[in-house]
């Protein structure tokens, strides 16, 4: 057996996240390394207090002891503020999702865009990537964005409710993709780009539990698109129910919940994660089975 020299407090700080499959999914991948770990969830929600006070959530759990945080919605670009230091990629999408205490300092990392990618180029090979339609700008919205320009797309809609946030979003990403095409767009075009595009992603929270919906209208699917979403809880949202239902090809929310789960505990431990351990795990905590292999 593993001699334990040290044991981690980990939390995750966000809204309506009390039922987070992360905490479990990373005690069970300490437990096979033999790790002492404990992660909690900290819901905003649960403790009445705004995402503007992630600043005074974290200089408590440092001061507590904690390791390090996962940081989620609605905190992802307001954390920012508060950190101490900033991965290069990170500070470049504006937006972290896990942070490191440090001898004190607290030294933020994104590992949404890693992955994203990761199922990106697992679930959904050979998929068209000229144009893409991406809903949603926030701190996921950012990442992601990235991860799509990564995997070659080409021409990049970006719609969001706040005119200005997609914008400035746009113009980051042409700085970081110079040879790509990013758009700024609003809510009232995706009645004309998501029928004309390759595939559409949700990086919003509309699906989850406590924010029940679809980002748009599923009329507009008409089985030409892939469709991806980043919401897993439930994994199966209003979105990819309909998605599947119009024949396309879907990438549920799970797969990047697994990825940036299995990259973050590798930032914090410093040990290697069994990402294919750690899929199964997750897909236990739903009640769900992996399909058989396709034959061959």
């Amino acid at each position: 057996m593993s001699t334990v020299s040290e044991s981690y407090l980990v939390g995750l700080i966000g809204e309506g996240i009390t039922a987070s499959l992360t905490p479990p999914m990373h005690e069970a991948e300490a437990a096979h390394q033999g790790l002492h770990y404990l992660y909690r969830p900290v819901d905003l929600e649960v403790a009445g207090r705004p995402g503007t006070d992630v600043g005074a959530l974290l200089a408590a759990g440092r001061d507590l002891g904690f390791n390090a945080f996962n940081i989620t919605h609605p905190c992802k670009q307001l954390v920012l503020a508060h950190l101490d230091e900033v991965a290069p990629e990170a500070a470049a999408l504006g937006a972290v999702n896990t942070v490191l205490v440090r001898d004190g300092r607290f030294v933020g990392h994104n590992t949404d865009r890693s992955g994203f990618a990761a199922g990106f180029r697992a679930e959904l090979p050979g998929v068209a990537t000229d144009t893409v339609v991406q809903v949603g700008t926030g701190g996921a919205g950012a990442a992601v964005a990235a991860a799509l320009l990564s995997e070659g797309v080409a021409t990049l809609h970006l719609v969001d409710l706040d005119p200005e946030r997609a914008a400035e979003r746009a113009a980051a990403l042409r700085t970081m993709f110079p040879d790509r095409q990013v758009l700024a767009a609003a809510p009232a075009e995706l009645a004309e780009l998501v029928p004309a595009a390759d595939g559409v992603v949700n990086t919003t929270p509309v699906g989850m539990h406590h924010h029940p919906g679809t980002p748009f209208d599923p009329a507009l699917l008409d089985g030409t698109q892939w469709v991806a979403d980043v919401v897993y809880l439930p994994v199966a949202t209003e979105l990819v129910t309909a998605a599947r239902a119009a024949g396309c090809r879907v990438l549920d929310g799970g797969h990047m919940a697994v990825g940036q789960a299995a990259d973050a505990f590798a930032l914090i431990t410093g040990r290697r994660p069994d990402r294919a351990r750690m899929r199964a795990h997750f897909l236990s905590l739903l009640g769900e089975r992996r399909p058989a292999p396709a034959a061959r």
